[in-house]
């Protein structure tokens, strides 16, 4: 299994608007990319321990079956996915294909 996770890293300045984000983007989100996406996690930062602020406002983690199951299907798709993400947050994603080795 993999996890694709996207990072929305804090910034001066930065806008997130929760609302729109997981009422409208994660459902474009699951639309488009259909049966391939097993499950979706969304976290909102609250801090780091000892009282730091957090450094990701936002972190989504979306799971497949593989590299080539994520591709497939988000790849016709990210144009849709990605020109959506100005309606939400002027902060630019981080994404990263990770293994899952312990879940």
């Amino acid at each position: 299994m993999i996890r694709v996770t996207v990072m929305y890293p804090k910034q001066d300045g930065g806008t997130f608007n929760y609302d729109y984000y997981m009422k409208n983007h994660m459902q474009i989100v699951k639309d488009k990319i259909g049966a391939a996406l097993k499950k979706i996690e969304v976290g909102k930062g609250l801090g780091a321990p000892g009282g730091a602020p957090e450094t990701y406002v936002t972190v989504a983690n979306l799971y497949f079956d593989s590299v080539e199951s994520f591709e497939g299907a988000f790849g016709p798709n990210a144009e849709a996915i990605m020109g959506d993400v100005p309606n939400f947050t002027n902060l630019q994603p981080v994404v990263q294909l990770e293994e899952v080795l312990l879940g």
